[in-house]
C-alpha cells in the first residue's frame, strides 16, 4: 500500500468523522457507520467524563485535522514510501479524553509501519471503532493494525502516554527500545488584557472543552498586574453547563471547599476557581493564574516550565509561537505532542 492509498483512506474517514461531528447524528450517514455508532455509545457508556457532546467534537476536531490538503502537506514533509523494513510499533495509550491516542495511531500507519495498540481501560472502544472504519475503507491496514488486552509482544519501537508516575514505570520496562514517552502536561494561556469579548469566549473553549482533562487544555492563565477579570468572567459565561456534569461539578465543590478550608484567596464565578499560583498544574475546575510586569515575565515562565507546557495560547502575535484562542484542541498534523516529531523518530527505527 503505497502514501497515496494511505492518504486516501485517512481522508475518508477524516471526512465521515468531521460531518459526523457537524451534525452529532448518525442515521443520514450514507456508509455502514454501525460499529463507529456501537462504539460512540460504548464509550458514552464506560466513561462518564465521555459524554455524547465531547465525543462529537472530538470527532468533529479529528476529521477537520485529516483535510486531503493538510495530510498531503504533512505526508510531503518526509519520505513516506512503504519503508524497507517494516516493523511494530507499540502505542500505549491514554484514555483522559476521547481517543486521544489517535494520533500516534495514524502517525505509526502513514509511516509504513505495524501498529500494536494497548488501549486505555478508560478509552476501549473509540480506536477500535476507527480501526473497523479504517479497514473498511481500505482493507490493507488489516495487516498492520493489532489490538492486544494486556500482553505486549514482539515490537521494535514504544510510543506511550500516560502520568508522571506511569512514564516511569514505561521508562523501565521499555528504556531499552527505541521509544517516545510522554508525561503530564497542560496548555498556558497569556493575556495582555486587549483581547475581545470573541477571543475570550474562544479561550473558554481552550480551557473546558474535554472538562479540562486534556493536556492541550489550559491551566494556567498569564495576566498583567492590573488585569481585572470581569471581563473574562462575563465571556465565559456560556461554558456554565460544564457544572451540570456530576463530575465536574464534584470537583468544583470539593476544590472550592478546599480553598475556602485554608483560606486561599480565590475568583469563584459558580463553576470555575481561579487561584493565584506559580504552578502550571491545576485540578480539574480551578485555573491557576499569575500577574505579570513586563513580557520578559512569561518568557522565562516558558523558558523554565517547558517540560511542563504542551502549548501557549495568545492573541497577542509578538509572542512567539503562540497559537490564537480557540484552537487548543485543534491541533494541525504536525503539531506533535511535547514537541518530539513522532514521524521523524519513526521514520528512523
Amino acid at each position: 500500500m503505497d502514501i497515496i492509498n494511505r492518504i486516501e483512506a485517512f481522508s475518508r474517514l477524516g471526512s465521515l468523522l468531521k460531518e459526523l461531528g457537524k451534525s452529532q447524528e448518525f442515521n443520514h450517514i450514507v456508509i455502514d457507520v454501525a460499529s463507529l455508532e456501537k462504539g460512540f455509545h460504548d464509550a458514552i457508556g464506560a466513561n462518564a467524563w465521555f459524554t455524547e457532546e465531547s465525543v462529537f467534537k472530538m470527532f468533529y476536531a479529528l476529521g477537520d485535522g485529516l483535510k486531503r490538503e493538510d495530510l498531503e502537506k504533512w505526508a510531503a514533509m518526509y519520505d513516506l514510501n512503504t519503508p524497507a523494513e517494516q516493523k511494530t510499533v507499540v502505542v500505549v495509550m491514554a484514555g483522559n479524553i476521547p481517543a486521544v491516542g489517535f494520533h500516534d495511531f495514524l502517525c505509526v500507519l502513514m509511516s509504513g509501519h505495524k501498529v500494536q495498540v494497548k488501549l486505555s481501560s478508560d478509552d476501549t472502544y473509540l480506536i477500535l471503532a476507527f480501526a473497523d472504519l479504517l479497514i473498511s475503507m481500505e482493507p490493507a491496514f488489516a495487516e498492520l493494525i493489532e489490538f492486544t488486552d494486556s500482553f505486549i509482544h514482539d515490537f521494535d519501537a514504544v510510543i506511550a502516554t500516560g502520568s508522571n508516575n506511569t512514564a516511569r514505570y514505561f521508562d523501565y520496562y521499555f528504556g531499552k527500545y527505541p521509544h517516545i514517552i510522554r508525561k503530564n502536561r497542560n496548555a498556558l494561556a497569556v493575556l495582555s488584557g486587549n483581547e475581545s469579548r470573541d477571543e475570550l469566549i474562544a479561550l473558554g473553549d481552550d480551557i473546558f472543552m474535554y472538562y479540562g482533562l486534556g493536556c492541550r487544555n489550559v491551566s494556567k492563565l498569564f495576566v498583567p498586574q492590573d488585569y481585572d477579570f470581569k471581563d473574562f468572567f462575563k465571556a465565559i459565561e456560556g461554558f456554565s453547563p460544564v457544572a451540570e456534569h456530576h463530575k465536574y461539578n464534584n470537583n468544583y465543590d470539593y476544590n472550592k471547599s478546599i480553598l475556602l478550608v485554608n483560606g486561599d484567596q480565590h475568583f469563584d464565578n459558580g463553576f470555575l476557581l481561579l487561584k493565584e499560583s506559580t504552578s502550571m498544574a491545576s485540578p480539574v475546575s480551578v485555573l491557576h493564574f499569575e500577574r505579570y510586569n513586563k513580557p520578559d515575565e512569561v518568557n522565562d515562565f516558558i523558558k523554565d516550565e517547558s517540560e511542563n507546557i504542551q502549548c501557549v495560547i495568545s492573541a497577542d502575535k509578538r509572542l512567539a509561537g503562540s497559537i490564537p484562542p480557540g484552537t487548543g484542541q485543534y491541533p494541525k498534523l504536525w503539531d506533535y505532542a511535547d514537541g518530539v516529531d513522532t514521524m521523524e523518530f519513526l521514520l528512523q527505527i
